[in-house]
């Protein structure tokens, strides 16, 4: 009696996963259990443009901005908030915490490179203010009736070397910290001035000569001027776009230079 050899395996072998896929799987995972960064990035800027935009003066045409409402500038503010919030806050705490508890050290050891997990917390900090932004314009247009931005291009372009400005800030103050604590400490410092020179407490457009000029030296000055022609419909000016460019090529050398695995 002959026996039938048995039928070869034709089932698929399992697809394997690229590295930096899996490290950035299991970071979205991670980021989605902090409620507080969520919080801070996604929904606080359109809260506090909600809250301002209730005020009713903030609803009424002004001479002294062109014609434009404040509620009209704050849009663009609530944008640079996110930015500040995920540059600032939600990030550096994250990757100085990697360091101190040996995270990035021991996956230097491994084919996935520290930078993988580096460029996976910069994509989902960015993707985050970019869920913050599209918020914070629907609210704006549906709430208040804020235009769109006049100029979707020149805005959008305005948003992308912005976002690299603060995040590359947040990796500056990760590469100067030491630690978890230190990293929090020093980017809460840098936290209030930058609110300041984004708009926050006094739009841009509306501060004193001097002290606009001063604040358009600063990278989110001149991102606020940038997003603010964006929205009303010219190109942004290339010396804002410069500035904010020049700085964040600047922030991104002194983290890269700066920044230890250990």
């Amino acid at each position: 009696m002959t026996t039938a050899a048995p039928a070869p395996d034709t089932a698929p072998a399992p697809r394997r996963v690229p590295a930096w896929a899996a490290v950035l799987r299991t970071e979205a995972r991670l980021f989605g259990r902090e409620p507080g960064a969520l919080f801070w990035i996604l929904l606080f800027p359109t809260l506090l443009m909600t809250i301002l935009g209730l005020i009713p003066s903030f609803r009424e045409a002004s001479d002294d901005i062109g014609g434009r409402r404040v509620i009209d500038l704050y849009v663009p503010v609530a944008v640079l908030l996110a930015m500040v919030m995920a540059g600032l806050q939600a990030m550096p705490p994250v990757l100085a915490g990697y360091r101190e508890r040996g995270i990035l050290r021991r996956m230097s050891t491994t084919p996935v490179r520290p930078s993988v997990l580096l460029s996976a917390q910069l994509v989902l900090h960015g993707a985050a203010v970019l869920a913050s932004a599209v918020l914070a314009l629907a609210v704006g247009r549906v709430a208040f009736g804020v235009a769109l931005p006049g100029q979707p291009a020149g805005y959008a372009l305005a948003m992308v070397v912005t976002t690299a400005s603060a995040l590359a800030l947040g990796a500056t103050v990760c590469a100067v910290s030491r630690t978890q604590k230190i990293a929090t400490a020093v980017g809460s410092v840098i936290f209030f001035p930058s609110m300041f020179t984004s708009g926050v407490w006094l739009p841009v457009q509306t501060m004193p000569g001097t002290l606009r000029s001063i604040v358009e030296f600063t990278p989110l000055g001149a991102a606020s001027q940038a997003l603010d022609r964006a929205a009303a419909g010219s190109w942004p000016a290339w010396t804002d776009l410069g500035v904010t460019g020049l700085w964040a090529v600047l922030l991104t050398a002194a983290a890269v230079r700066w920044f230890r695995w250990e």
